[in-house]
């Protein structure tokens, strides 16, 4: 079996810093071809995973200024790689919205992983591709949707990329985009709250450049919070390693949050809002605490040092490990090529009647 996973040109795979899309190429790749699967990555020139990878765009774009969807880098890439794998691939599987476009003009099984939050305007243009398997990363966000084919996937990580937990944890972690969905301010006033001394790690993107020199910087004070940059691989081992908790005070729909299971995976419990995937991540006095306010979280932040450290790590290992995720999604790929292209009966919304 030969499968295209088609990312977007922006981050390299991995991710050398932030990159979510890219972290989950980077795991699903690596852990289909241990099972044997011929993998292609349509990625950008910087890419390094030692796997065939095909590119257009030799270097990164990211950050951006301006949303995602309308970039047409990504439209013109996400053309070009259907295009070129359509060729080769028995399955191509997508993480960009553009490339789902040019399945209408392959006779190649489509899967397309939904990594956002529900939106009514992308719900919209997904129903006008029924023949399209769609994977959602929670059953929140699978609730939300309503194509015909749709299951869903969790995300899985490899512990063993993840330093066993070790000694005292001394302060509490926010560890994502700095962006007002993600909840940084929130975060700040939590660790105040609870008397616990905050670590702040993550990109400022330009867009939200405005929100982080008013709500976030006049705060930090080298001290008690403390901005430490972005986090590679290395930096979130140090991190999480000695992190009380995570915390994931999210004003969204959260679709997954994968630092959730890098916290986890560190031995560090995670304290969320509870919202979108979070109930189906944080198992509740197990695993970490859903909280529904700020005081709530800031006295549930007090009592984290009660928790396994060891035993949080387990429950990463036993619910949400790349191996788990991986058959997953090699079973799909099988169930394809097996009953080939037959599309649901239901049409698409819009599609053209003849008079």
């Amino acid at each position: 079996m030969r499968v295209a996973l088609v990312v977007p040109p922006f981050i390299p795979v991995p991710p050398q810093r932030y990159g979510g899309t890219e972290l989950f190429a980077a795991h699903l790749a690596e852990g289909l071809a241990n099972l044997g699967i011929d993998v292609v990555l349509y990625t950008n020139g910087e890419s390094t995973l030692p796997v065939e990878r095909r590119w257009i765009y030799p270097k990164g774009q990211w950050p951006l200024d301006e949303e995602i969807f309308g970039n047409l880098s990504d439209i013109n890439h996400g053309a070009w790689a259907v295009k070129d794998a359509a060729a080769s691939c028995d399955v191509i599987h997508v993480s960009n919205a553009p490339s789902l476009v040019h399945s209408r003009f392959v006779d190649v099984p489509f899967v397309y992983t939904i990594h956002h939050p529900y939106n009514s305007g992308l719900a919209d243009f997904y129903r006008q591709y029924p023949q399209v398997n769609y994977v959602a990363i929670s059953d929140a966000q699978r609730r939300r949707e309503c194509m015909p084919q749709l299951r869903t996937i969790h995300h899985g990580i490899d512990v063993r990329d993840y330093e066993a937990p070790r000694g005292r944890r001394s302060h509490l972690t926010f560890l994502g985009r700095i962006a007002p969905v993600k909840g940084t301010h929130i975060a700040i006033e939590v660790a105040k709250q609870a008397g616990i001394p905050l670590k702040i790690a993550g990109e400022i993107q330009p867009m939200f450049r405005d929100y982080y020199e008013t709500r976030v910087k006049p705060h930090v004070d080298g001290r008690f919070i403390e901005y430490v940059g972005e986090a590679d691989l290395a930096a979130k081992n140090e991190l999480l390693g000695n992190s009380l908790a995570l915390l994931f005070p999210i004003e969204w729909e959260e679709p997954f949050g994968l630092v959730m299971i890098e916290a986890m995976a560190c031995g560090a419990p995670v304290l969320a809002f509870s919202s979108g995937s979070t109930p189906e991540i944080v198992r509740d006095g197990i695993s970490g605490y859903l909280c529904n306010s700020v005081e709530q979280m800031a006295k549930r932040a007090r009592l984290c040092e009660k928790f396994n450290a060891c035993e949080v790590r387990s429950y990463v290992a036993t619910n949400f490990s790349l191996q788990k995720m991986v058959n997953q999604y090699a079973e799909l790929y099988a169930e394809l090529l097996e009953t080939g292209l037959d599309a649901p009966d239901t049409l698409a919304a819009g599609e053209p009647t003849a008079a």
